[in-house]
């Protein structure tokens, strides 16, 4: 099942960054050498009480008028309601309540989306609950008093947004369709793709980018096998900045790689593969997703004998971190190779469930470091007593050490390779856990 998400939504310098932070705490774990991650904290993934969900920080409102200010909290706020199951609706009790706070409470309001008003700055509970009495009058809910900064109130404000989350249904599990999300930047012909598939027009497509208005789930069925498609939203409307739109579209590339199982991201053959790419095919490879890169309008490249080399070697080399992503070169527009996309969609997935025995693993284990000593450090060698698979989807292996320390992320790399060599695991991420445990 997918995790809920969580948007938070409000006035400049009401402490949304904060409150992210303070909630995102140490579970942002950003990867220094891996290029392409993600680097703007617009997402983070946050357990409470066993329920973990994905917060979203919709932020990044800097004007200086106040028909602006609102214009964009508007716009802000139409994001949370397009993509959260919860939102946290941010005001400041030293500013009071203001006009934009009002006018922002009534979209919200109307979107029938469970809101938690959340009042902060509140650092004496003792002092400040009469201002926070105030807020009542925005006509959605208690306020939460909270100090972002301080940490107060936070544990009962979390308490109230599991609240709202969907139960866990069993139903769900039960739904086993494979899910694949179709991502990549506006333009790049997502819709067109889907809407070939499965041979009608059921996605509004245009020339301009950002005219899909909605994530759009559609079933197709091929060789008697059905597959959920999940197109993500261009945007909602044109944007004259240029850092919102792209923080939009991240936003719900999030949201639907969260919810898939497979992510095909599409890039555009005439356009080569961009940092914004880069920054899509992080947001999966983060998550564990299996990865099939489409090179979209490849009947509109001039090629020779050497193109299709020169193409995948510079894609490979942009996306260095994820060289286990399959790759094909399609055309939406004349339907070529768009059939292949069925037949590696089911080698991925069975590559993402797929369970290797822990003898095995072993034996693959005690050759690797024959061939390659372990690392070392101040005359400390590490150790590699055990490694056993726990997980599928993706495929998750622990591997048991001496010193955690020691275990240098070339040779867990190292490991990986050695893995893929004997069993493929084509197109999907590998996870490593490495834990300690004391020689016997």
């Amino acid at each position: 099942m997918s995790k809920p998400i969580v948007a938070i939504v409000g006035r400049p310098n009401v402490g949304k960054s904060t409150l992210f932070n303070a909630l995102a705490g140490e579970n942002i774990s950003i990867v220094k050498d891996t290029p392409g991650v993600t680097r703007d904290r617009i997402y983070a993934d946050v357990t409470w009480l066993d329920r973990k969900f994905t917060l979203i920080d919709t932020g990044g409102i800097e004007p200086d008028s106040s028909d602006v200010i609102l214009s964009q909290m508007r716009e802000q706020a139409q994001i949370a309601i397009d993509t959260a199951d919860v939102i946290l609706f941010l005001t400041d009790v030293r500013q009071g309540m203001v006009d934009a706070d009002s006018k922002v409470a009534d979209m919200l309001r109307r979107s029938h989306k469970p809101v938690i008003l959340v009042v902060n700055k509140v650092d004496s509970f003792q002092k400040l609950m009469p201002d926070v009495y105030e807020f009542y009058s925005l006509g959605i809910g208690d306020p939460m008093p909270v100090s972002s900064a301080s940490r107060l109130g936070i544990g009962d404000m979390l308490d109230e947004v599991v609240k709202h989350f969907p139960e866990e249904k069993e139903d769900e599990e039960d739904d086993d369709r494979p899910r694949i999300a179709i991502v990549g930047k506006p333009n790049v012909g997502k819709s067109s793709i889907i809407n070939r598939l499965i041979g009608e027009n059921r996605v509004i497509v245009s020339d301009v980018a950002g005219t899909t208005r909605d994530a759009i789930d559609t079933e197709v069925r091929h060789k008697g096998q059905s597959y959920v498609f999940i197109d993500t939203a261009g945007l909602r409307r044109k944007s004259r900045i240029k850092e919102e739109l792209e923080r939009y579209s991240i936003i719900r590339t999030v949201t639907a790689v969260e919810r898939s199982d497979v992510v095909i991201l599409v890039i555009d053959a005439k356009e080569g593969v961009t940092e914004q790419d880069a920054k899509i095919a992080g947001i999966a490879h983060e998550r564990g997703k299996g990865v099939i890169i489409a090179v979209n309008k490849w009947d509109a490249i001039e090629k020779n004998d050497k193109t299709i080399y020169e193409y995948t070697n510079r894609i490979r080399t942009t996306l260095s971190y994820m060289p286990y992503a399959e790759m094909v070169f399609i055309s939406a527009l004349s339907g070529q190779r768009l059939p292949r996309l069925f037949d590696l969609i089911d080698m991925v997935i069975e590559n993402q469930n797929l369970r290797v025995s822990t003898g095995v693993l072993n034996e693959i284990l005690m050759e690797a470091v024959a061939m390659q000593q372990p690392p070392s450090d101040k005359g400390k060698r590490l150790k590699l007593f055990y490694i056993t698979q726990v997980a599928v989807k993706p495929p998750t292996f622990v591997i048991f050490v001496n010193d955690k320390e020691l275990m240098h992320f070339s040779y867990t790399r190292y490991l990986e390779n050695k893995i893929r060599e004997a069993f493929g695991f084509r197109g999907t991420a590998l996870k490593f856990l490495i834990r300690e445990r004391k020689a016997q």
